[in-house]
């Protein structure tokens, strides 16, 4: 089975990108109520999202407020994808009704 990457699994981080994943961008007030995350854990989040490249954040003013702005990369797009396809290789196994020993041959390797 493929590894999950720790980044994105985090419930929160999980939860941005799969917002930004069916948006071409969203605000951080929207996120926040999204989520239902705290404004600093949200930011802390964000951060590290974009400096792991995932997303783009820009930052400006509308209506002399501040806004943030958030999108994802194409690295964010294949990082999420590559998400999912490990995930479904931990769920495949119980779809088909399997056991976790079941999946496992005779000498320890587990099964497709």
């Amino acid at each position: 089975m493929k590894e999950l990457n720790p980044l994105i699994h985090s419930q929160l981080r999980l939860a941005i990108l799969s917002t930004l994943m069916s948006v071409e961008e969203a605000d951080f007030m929207y996120l926040k109520d999204v989520t239902g995350a705290t404004m600093g854990n949200l930011s802390v989040q964000i951060t590290k999202l974009s400096e792991a490249g995932y997303i783009e954040v820009e930052k400006g003013f509308r209506d002399k407020r501040p806004r943030t702005v958030c999108r994802m990369t194409e690295a964010g797009r294949e990082a999420f994808a590559e998400y999912v396809e490990a995930l479904h290789s931990y769920l495949a196994p119980a779809s088909r009704g399997e056991s976790a020993d079941d999946s496992l041959s005779a000498d320890g390797l587990i099964m497709a």
